[in-house]
């Protein structure tokens, strides 16, 4: 964190701003905000930010990398869900983290999740381009402008490079953002964005129509356009758990390419942390070994403090159980006891893990307390090239849960961004240790 720039800030800040900052997305979305925005970015170094980014690329690698692991999350996705022509890789990923006090108070970042699935990449960028606008950052009295974008983009760069992974050199016409019921979603301003950015239609998974080999959609017009790629916004959990009858069989081979192949979702995921091994993952095991394997003992041998045994009773006051391929935190349990482990059906606990849980370290000044934030890297992955890490997104909140619906009745919370100075105005990563402390 940049004390320097969060107090500049802070005094600066009118309560007319916010309002300014709500008309000036949906202005920029082309559609109404349904979830909370935080009043303020988040300043921090870019040292911060690229360490993140090393941190989830080097994650992200290690699991595609591992063969065992991906062959059983592959074995893990659900029958009907295992979709045809997998992809070497996936083309999105996302890494959330948390800065948390380690055993010697040093502030240090810790994974929260890893996920091969697109976030709001066209939203934050209009995001970023309000904070900027209607709080004046371009005009602070710094040696260099204050930046968003990682890997040395630009904006300008920033679409090119979501157009070469999501339309990849198709017509727009042909290319479609497919999403369950997307004009009823939160994220609606997004697909705004994406469509208007890239030329290509947002279009309800359920209306696409199969002819022999091929899917096709139904343009504004009522013309039957066939699709040669699919940026896939739908989210399994969310089609499995309403029981959805898609019309198609999302198992055959149909002559279509995915940005953003559906069985990434489930191969990095949450189902990947436990067979991760690094100081920046908390410790996690499957729920099924934890109960009948030796996964308690690993967790104890990691550090973890469990409590003494006392039947049904015992409540792990260290772990969060956390359903392998929920979305947006749902389904989390703090605490669990020994009584709703085993209430879980045997079938079901391997979609599920226990981890230790962390305490994010509060370190946003705001005029109602320090707050946390945890920092999301968005990475972009063009078929046959390299992973890129492109632009963070931020979460701010002062509750057990991070995510924007858990946040709605707070002030200063919300969906945010962060902004770091350029390299010739940058702060080296020690400056960290000048954030103040929570009484935590």
């Amino acid at each position: 964190m940049i004390p320097e720039l969060r107090a500049r800030f802070n005094e600066r800040y009118a309560d007319g701003d916010y309002t300014g900052l709500l008309r000036r997305l949906e202005w920029r979305c082309s559609a109404r905000v349904e979830f909370r925005v935080a009043e303020t970015p988040i300043f921090v170094s870019g040292t911060l930010l690229e360490e993140l980014a090393a941190h989830g690329s080097n994650l992200a690698h290690n699991i595609i990398d591992n063969a065992d692991c991906i062959d059983a999350a592959r074995k893990a996705i659900p029958m009907g869900y295992r979709a045809a022509n997998e992809t070497i890789h996936p083309n999105f990923l996302t890494a959330d983290f948390a800065l948390i006090r380690d055993a010697d108070s040093a502030l240090v970042p810790r994974l929260v999740e890893l996920q091969a699935f697109p976030s709001v990449y066209g939203y934050q960028n209009e995001l970023c381009s309000a904070y900027r606008e209607v709080y004046g950052l371009d005009q602070w009295p710094l040696d260099q402008h204050l930046k968003v974008f990682l890997s040395g983009l630009d904006e300008d760069s920033y679409w090119q490079l979501l157009a070469r992974t999501i339309v990849a050199g198709h017509d727009p016409e042909n290319v479609v953002l497919t999403e369950l019921d997307p004009l009823h979603q939160k994220t609606l301003p997004d697909f705004e964005v994406t469509s208007r950015r890239l030329g290509i239609a947002v279009v309800d998974i359920r209306a696409l129509e199969p002819s022999g080999n091929r899917l096709h959609y139904r343009n504004a017009k009522g013309r039957l356009i066939p699709i040669r790629r699919i940026y896939n916004r739908a989210i399994a959990d969310e089609l499995i758990a309403k029981r959805i009858q898609l019309p198609f069989d999302l198992e055959r081979e149909w002559d279509v390419e995915w940005a953003g192949h559906p069985n990434w979702y489930f191969l990095v995921s949450k189902f990947s942390i436990p067979w991760l091994s690094s100081p920046v993952v908390p410790p996690a095991v499957f729920l099924s070994d934890f109960l009948k394997g030796g996964g308690k003992s690993r967790l104890a041998a990691a550090g973890v403090p469990l409590p003494q045994e006392s039947g049904s009773a015992t409540v792990y006051h260290q772990l969060l159980l956390k359903p392998l391929f929920s979305f947006a935190g749902k389904g989390i349990e703090f605490e669990p006891s020994r009584r709703l482990l085993e209430s879980i059906d045997p079938a079901k606990r391997p979609n599920f893990m226990l981890q230790q849980r962390m305490r994010f370290e509060p370190t946003i000044e705001t005029p109602y307390g320090l707050t946390q934030a945890e920092i999301r890297i968005l990475y972009a992955w063009p078929d046959g090239a390299d992973l890129i890490p492109a632009l963070s997104l931020v979460r701010l909140g002062r509750g057990k849960m991070m995510g924007v619906d858990h946040n709605r009745d707070l002030r200063w919370v919300g969906a945010s961004a962060a902004f770091y100075p350029a390299s010739g105005a940058d702060f080296p990563a020690s400056i960290l240790e000048a954030v103040p402390r929570s009484n935590d």
